[in-house]
Order: structure tokens, then sequence, then C-alpha cells
């Protein structure tokens, strides 16, 4: 499933890491959330494809649970890279 990307490469505010514990290795899944209430899930291993995008964090957030993911424990803000 192929989403338009907001400009969130240049506009992210953060990003939180979401793994599939139960895949061998661990899957993993990157949240990207702006200011302008865009989410999309990029997935790493498919050259950052977006798999998911939305307007709310917590329509993001179920989207991962019901796959059953769960948050590495942190955020990287973009004021931290800077």
């Amino acid at each position: 499933m192929s989403f338009p990307a907001p400009d969130l490469a240049n506009n992210w505010q953060f990003t939180e890491i979401w793994v599939d514990p139960t895949s061998v290795p661990p899957y993993i899944l990157m949240l990207l959330g702006d200011d302008k209430n865009n989410f999309c899930i990029l997935d790493p291993t498919e050259n950052y494809k977006i798999v998911f995008a939305c307007s709310s964090y917590e329509e993001a957030k179920i989207w991962l649970l019901e796959d059953e993911y769960e948050r590495v424990e942190g955020r990287v803000l973009a004021e931290q890279v800077a």
C-alpha cells in the first residue's frame, strides 16, 4: 500500500522506533510526525517506503498496535539532531 508522502524528510518534529518482537530477527518500523499532524510509518528495509500515513498520532499508534508492534522507549526530537 502506498501513500503520498507529506514533506517529512525535512520537516519532521519527532521519530519513534517500533518493533515486532515476535519476528526473528525483530522487524522495525519508524514513525515520523510533524507539527501539522502528518504522520508516516516508514519501513527501513524497503528504502524507507511509506507503509501507512494518517493525520493523527493515535491512528498511527493503533495501526502499529494492531500488528503487535511495540514502541521502543524514547523518542528522537528534530532539535536534538540539528
